[in-house]
């Protein structure tokens, strides 16, 4: 079974009704073998907040050393977004796994009257992933409720209950009381409830719970008190937090008021977890790297565009108060909710707007725009109109806005995550030079069998895979039959899953289809834009005279510490560091880049202080040599330091990790090197699971590159490293290489670290005999699309370098290259 196949069975699951309860959900567990046994269980439920307080949780547990899956719904791209371990989503080969392993009895129980539900189905699988993957926590977001909840088949450790409002009335119960009565059960035997209720809402749930660890603003006399300080940029604001002998300062990269209260909530139950393991340093990092997608997601400024999934009355009544921190002159409303919502009373609770564009998600419960547009009609002043989707009323909005305007996406997730792709969606593309090449591009996509077959032979030209939902494959095939090029897109039944498509044609054939696209269905404008980006790319990016924009650079290693791998010690002394970048200058060098810090597998940290105490000195020495400099750290402490010295480049190996890092970059203006990593320093042994390691690599960089253009930093001024040596085998590394090309769908440079490394072990290179596979490595990289290599040995390596670049355009070699 594929994985096409496996969220198509999963989808079809909707079909059954909910039964509450966990009397299913037990039986399928136990049908496993209770996997989830050995792990650790957070569980939070509330009205609202509930998701937003999971990823502070797991993100702060993480921060504390410990490997943690979260699961949450709904999701917005493809259902593996709701099960991930130490951040990353669950594997298409184990959702694969896990249908094949579980569909008979599934089947089974359906065809006895019994079936279990989507939800459940999808909760067990969490729990499975989890336990085979040996978490030490896993917090888990309620779905509703919390007594007869699929997930409260586990016995937490810890649990929370962040807000209690009227809703699921019909099963829940009518009052507050009721429904507080079914979310308090998720309670531990061995810990206090917490709760972010407030007013009536508390005391229903302290009537349940009565030793429950109320969080709150001062005013409410609460167990733990939190303080919300407002913006402190245009995507954190500040908060405080403090218990009876332990407390937090730090920022949160979702503003609004609420957002202090569940930061307190997710501390309180961390600590419950964790105990003095959670440290103030790991609640300040942890809360401020807790980024989660469509809640009051900054996406754009100039016109300002912000994302919020706030579903009900109460979260649109929180938005307006958010969205009022911020300076704009008119607002432009984008609206999609579900027909079973409150839609009169959110848009009375929303701030006052220049205009409206009502819309509706591809989702079955979607309610009508022209619905939606009666529930504005009462707004003065507001200019109400509808749109056939959610990208067309995104497009008409910020179309309409001016610089300093300001554009809410707002109703209903399954709205944000339709209006989010304009930003997260890539058009990769493939290298295909025969049948053989177009028929693996199609497999992966998921292309039923008859249809590879077909394509296979029509592909041998330039090929593009992108992602697309069901109204934009219908709409794709509408222009590709007005042209000869070639689209194959995987069919599957549900609406909630994206597709994968190829589509592939001559060059004239591609821009026929653009053609084709332009002027046609507002469906398709974002594909017909996305793709323009890979067909069209004769204008390549923005650029800013750096080195690399004209011909592929080298940047030279300079490492001042006693135990980096290959030259660990040689260049220690400052004086040697001096001479050797001077020398490395001479040969053709254009970065230099210092680090006082070994990643190597095994390495210890090295102190902040230190590692200044190393790099600064040198920096200063080097500053004026015909040569940009970057520093390698970490640290954005460091980082700093190094950028005052004279450093024009951040080079952090961890993609970010350090909150700091991006705004950091933004503020000084610098390029920074963005790696794909899964620990530095490396974890010696450790394995890790990817379905096409391309593709999962261009993924996770892409979410990293997307908070880099939130800090400030454009996009062309973000350099991608694959990270080679970083949570790969030499396989997945030569096939990273093989594939270089692809990262271009990303839109930054792309740099490639290779030199020396264990990967050359795999074609018998042991580590003092590596130079001349660093070399040939060097060419082939910039063959296949490397901006920059980073090498040890800088003499070989441009001489390989520019070897490469005058063979695919020998009239076009410098002057200054020439003898």
């Amino acid at each position: 079974m594929n994985y096409h196949a496996a969220a198509d069975f999963l989808s079809d699951l909707r079909r059954f009704a909910v039964d509450p309860g966990t009397e299913s959900i037990r039986a399928l567990l136990g049908e496993l073998g209770d996997p989830h046994e050995d792990v650790a269980f957070v569980q939070i439920a509330g009205s609202n907040g509930k998701g937003s307080t999971a990823r502070m949780t797991e993100s702060v547990l993480r921060e504390a050393g410990y490997r943690v899956g979260l699961y949450t719904s709904p999701h917005f791209d493809d259902l593996r977004e709701r099960v991930r371990v130490d951040g990353r989503k669950i594997t298409e080969s184990a959702v694969a796994e896990f249908v094949e392993r579980v569909r008979p009895f599934l089947v089974d129980r359906a065809v006895e009257g019994d079936p279990l539900t989507s939800f459940e189905t999808l909760t067990a699988m969490a729990l499975w992933y989890f336990g085979r993957s040996d978490v030490d926590v896993a917090v888990l977001e309620v779905g509703m409720g919390g007594r007869l909840d699929a997930t409260s088949v586990v016995d937490p450790v810890a649990a929370a209950v962040t807000a209690v409002s009227l809703e699921h009335t019909d099963i829940l119960g009518e009052t507050l009381g009721e429904i507080a009565a079914e979310k308090v059960t998720v309670a531990p035997d061995d810990a206090p409830l917490v709760t972010g209720a407030t007013g009536e809402s508390l005391a229903a749930v302290r009537d349940h719970a009565p030793d429950a660890v109320a969080v709150g603003v001062a005013e409410e006399s609460p167990d733990v008190t939190v303080r919300y300080d407002g913006l402190v940029n245009h995507t954190e604001a500040g908060v405080g937090i403090e218990g009876r002998d332990w407390g937090v300062e730090t920022r949160v990269p979702m503003p609004g008021s609420y957002q202090a209260r569940n930061a307190g909530v997710a501390a309180v139950l961390a600590r419950q977890v964790g105990g003095d393991r959670v440290t103030e340093a790991a609640l300040e990092r942890g809360l401020r790297s807790a980024h989660w997608p469509g809640r009051f997601e900054v996406m754009a400024c100039d016109p300002l565009v912000v994302l919020d999934g706030a579903h009900n009355p109460g979260a649109c009544a929180a938005i307006a108060e958010t969205v009022g921190e911020y300076d704009y002159d008119d607002l432009h409303l984008v609206f999609g909710a579900m027909h079973d919502k409150d839609h009169r009373e959110m848009a009375a609770e929303l701030p006052d707007a220049a205009s409206v564009r009502t819309c509706a998600p591809a989702h079955e419960r979607a309610a009508d725009p022209a619905v939606l547009a009666a529930a504005f009609d009462a707004a003065d002043g507001a200019d109400v109109t509808t749109a056939p989707t959610v990208s067309a009323a995104l497009d008409r909005a910020r179309g309409d806005a001016a610089p300093d305007d300001c554009v809410l996406v707002v109703g209903s997730l399954f709205a944000v995550a339709e209006a989010r792709r304009t930003w997260s969606r890539l058009a990769v593309p493939r290298d295909v030079d025969s049948q053989g090449d177009a028929r693996a591009v199609l497999e992966r996509a998921n292309a039923d069998a008859s249809d590879v077959t077909d394509a296979a032979a029509e592909s041998v030209h330039r090929v593009v895979t992108t992602r697309l939902d069901r109204r934009e494959a219908r709409a794709l095939d509408r222009a590709v039959g007005r042209t000869a090029a070639t689209a194959v897109t995987a069919d599957y039944r549900t609406d909630r899953e994206l597709r994968s498509a190829v589509v592939a044609g001559t060059d004239g054939e591609l821009r026929a289809l653009l053609s084709a696209l332009d002027g046609r269905d507002e469906e398709v404008a974002n594909v017909a834009a996305i793709l323009r980006e890979r067909i069209d790319e004769e204008d390549g990016l923005p650029s800013h005279g750096y080195p690399w924009e004209a011909r592929p650079s080298v940047m030279g290693i300079l490492n001042v510490t006693p135990d980096s791998f290959h030259d660990g010690g040689d260049f220690f002394d400052p004086t040697a560091a001096v001479e050797r970048a001077e020398a490395m200058v001479e040969a053709g060098a254009d970065v230099i880049d210092v680090g006082g810090e070994s990643t190597r597998p095994g390495a210890d940290t090295v102190p902040t202080e230190t590692e200044i105490e190393r790099v600064t000195p040198v920096i200063e020495a080097i500053a004026d040599l015909d040569a940009l400099v970057s520093i390698d750290t970490r640290k954005a402490e460091v980082a700093r330091a190094a950028l005052d010295a004279g450093a024009d480049i951040l080079n952090d190996v961890t993609g970010l990790a350090d909150p700091e890092m991006r705004f950091l970059a933004a503020e000084y203006d610098v390029p920074v090197v963005v790696m794909h990593s899964i620990d530095a320093p490396v974890v010696p042994g450790k394995t890790v699971a990817y379905d096409d390691v391309v593709s999962d690599v261009i993924d996770e960089l892409a979410e990293r590159i997307a908070l880099a253009e939130r800090a400030g930093l454009p996009r062309e001024k973000v350099i991608v490293d694959p990270g080679l040596g970083f949570g790969k085998d030499a396989v997945e590394e030569f096939t990273l290489l093989d594939r270089l090309d692809e990262f271009r769908a990303l839109g930054c440079p792309i740099l490639i670290g290779h030199s020396h490394k264990s990967m050359f072990g795999h074609i018998g290179q042991d580590p003092d005999e590596r130079l001349p596979a660093t070399v040939a490595t060097s060419a082939l990289a910039v063959d296949r699309g490397a901006d920059l290599v980073r090498v040890h040995d800088v003499p070989e390596n441009v001489a390989a370098v520019r070897a490469a670049v005058a063979t695919a355009d020998p009239d076009g070699v410098p002057e200054d290259w020439q003898a």
